[in-house]
């Protein structure tokens, strides 16, 4: 229970909490990137809580979209896949079985890297994506497909 509570914390009331506290300091016309996961749309074993709060951070992004639209300030959810971080104590970096498994289960043919999520979350912030709003984007090289 303790670790579920962590969860919640973590990854559903942490990102409620910091988007209410930072909404007076973003402009209008601004932009809001909340971040889920690949577990939202495909289950694996072992994963189901954390999936269950990504999937109340897009839930939650949506409502941001329509109640922050008359601000002109939209909000989008990026979901990547698996990436080669610290994330899970390293796993998908760090071990050349998951890591393998997890190539052969993506259409590109690797695990993300970092700058693979990172040249997204950039774009999706810009002007030039200023019409895309409520939106869950998944970055995965196409992983389960």
């Amino acid at each position: 229970e303790a670790q579920f509570d962590l969860m919640v914390a973590v990854h559903l009331k942490g990102t409620f909490l910091l988007t209410q506290a930072l909404l007076p300091l973003i402009n209008d016309g601004g932009s809001i990137l909340n971040v889920s996961s690949g577990l939202t749309r495909f289950a694996l074993p072992g994963y189901a809580a954390y999936a269950a709060m990504k999937g109340g951070v897009e839930v939650m992004t949506r409502y941001l979209a329509k109640e922050l639209g008359p601000r002109g300030i939209r909000a989008n959810v990026i979901a990547p896949g698996a990436v080669a971080t610290d994330f899970g104590g390293g796993a998908v970096r760090d071990n050349a079985e998951l890591n393998a498994f997890v190539a052969a289960q993506t259409a590109l043919g690797r695990v993300g890297q970092a700058d693979d999520i990172g040249t997204v979350m950039a774009s999706l912030l810009s002007d030039d994506h200023r019409w895309v709003n409520a939106q869950r984007i998944e970055a995965s090289g196409g992983m389960f497909l």
